[in-house]
């Protein structure tokens, strides 16, 4: 809080990565970008003093071909062929597309849901207005106990179609019900999807965390995603807002087709 009041200057620009994975079961995307009627409508945010901090926290900028409908397009999708979302939490750069995803399965962990129950959720960051949305199917995932030395740093994990192919695991601290997804294909280097766990891959690896969230969970969920980097030396992370994800899902990707 107290940085968020004195700070004079802004961080370089950051990108807000939305991830498209093509399943055999549907099109999956893990969260959903920021809603341009954030930058549009005067009244997207809270006023008073939660709105005053909503504006020291970020300023965005998105133009119309920026939303998330002409982004898919851009890549051959139209929204409605989305089947299934999985969200890393619910704060508003991350829940931003949902209106655009009617027909989807939202899947969000039961412990970041529980976050918008709370006296004035959007002191944390939730803005239910926008997430709590009319006509919306959401699945809350608890994660169930698991015996997978493939896996190991993780003790709990949610399989979302249960091949394999596609685990939730807990990596609380940024919120308290903050998730990552562990991407596994044959012939590709594993991917994790780690939200706001970091916004910097070489800090990640370094042990240091953002100053948004608990500390103490941040510090214990860094160790675990860093054990099982060290288990996987090719596990590509890519986090939400690190400029050099797209570069980093690239390589894997051209790795990929060239072998």
């Amino acid at each position: 809080m107290w940085w968020l009041m004195t700070s004079r200057k802004w961080t370089a620009p950051r990108p807000i990565n939305v991830y498209v994975i093509e399943h055999e079961r549907g099109l999956v995307l893990f969260d959903t970008g920021q809603d341009r009627d954030s930058v549009t409508d005067p009244h997207y945010f809270p006023k008073g003093l939660s709105g005053h901090l909503y504006a020291r926290l970020a300023r965005f900028t998105i133009r119309p071909e920026e939303t998330l409908t002409e982004q898919l397009r851009g890549i051959g999708y139209e929204p409605h062929q989305v089947c299934t979302v999985v969200l890393s939490h619910l704060h508003q750069d991350h829940i931003g597309g949902l209106a655009e995803l009617g027909q989807a399965e939202i899947l969000v962990s039961a412990r970041e849901w529980a976050g918008l129950d709370t006296q004035c959720p959007e002191v944390n960051g939730l803005l239910e207005r926008h997430i709590n949305l009319p006509g919306l199917r959401w699945t809350q995932v608890t994660f169930a106990a698991v015996d997978d030395v493939t896996i190991s740093p993780f003790a709990a994990a949610h399989d979302v179609f249960g091949d394999g192919s596609l685990l939730l695991v807990p990596t609380p601290g940024h919120t308290p019900g903050s998730l990552s997804m562990l991407l596994r294909q044959e012939g590709m280097a594993p991917i994790l999807f780690v939200g706001d766990l970091t916004y910097d891959l070489e800090k990640l690896t370094a042990g240091r965390v953002p100053g948004v969230g608990e500390r103490r969970a941040l510090l214990e969920s860094t160790h675990e995603v860093n054990q099982l980097h060290r288990m996987y030396p090719d596990l590509v992370i890519l986090a939400a807002h690190d400029p050099a994800a797209a570069s980093l899902l690239a390589q894997a990707l051209e790795a990929r087709f060239a072998s």
